[in-house]
């Protein structure tokens, strides 16, 4: 999901149930935390702590360590560019300056009008067809700064 929801607690207290009888649980329920909402918000941190018999540092810890994972709601679409090997060797760098002066963020921030959400990536398997952007659920290959407006455009219609 791209977007943030509105979300109650018996949601949280819904994905938590499922989930906390695992080996393991705290990863499993930030995922599921993140997909339903698009984040983690920090006021779960305490319930998620509580039933996990976990201290809020521990679960803010895990929140903070994973890049992956984020603690305010993102933009309606969040970009990733690749910053593995091989597509800095294709010209990652140079597109990742061009995407950041372009939409006015730097990674892990969110454009003013909250469209997009720019983050990194290391690796979306997609090497042969470097530098590689995902935009949302759909994986660009091949891009060019043009080709990163043109996608940033695209994304803006759907909005």
């Amino acid at each position: 999901m791209s977007a943030s929801v509105k979300y109650t607690n018996n949601e949280i207290s819904t994905i938590i149930a499922a989930l906390k009888d695992r080996p393991g649980a705290l990863l499993p329920i930030l995922h599921e935390i993140q997909d339903l909402l698009g984040y983690v918000p920090p006021e779960s941190v305490p319930q998620i702590a509580e039933e996990l018999n976990l201290s809020r540092a521990e679960v803010h810890g895990v929140i903070t360590f994973y890049h992956h994972f984020r603690s305010r709601a993102p933009g309606r679409h969040v970009m990733r560019i690749c910053q593995a090997e091989s597509c800095q060797a294709m010209g990652a760098v140079a597109l990742t300056t061009k995407a950041k002066e372009h939409l006015g963020v730097d990674f892990h921030e969110t454009t003013r009008d909250r469209a997009f959400t720019l983050e990194p990536v290391y690796c979306l398997g997609n090497c042969a067809l470097s530098p590689a952007v995902m935009v949302d659920e759909s994986v660009y290959g091949r891009v060019t700064s043009e080709r990163f407006l043109q996608v940033v455009e695209e994304a803006r219609k759907e909005i």
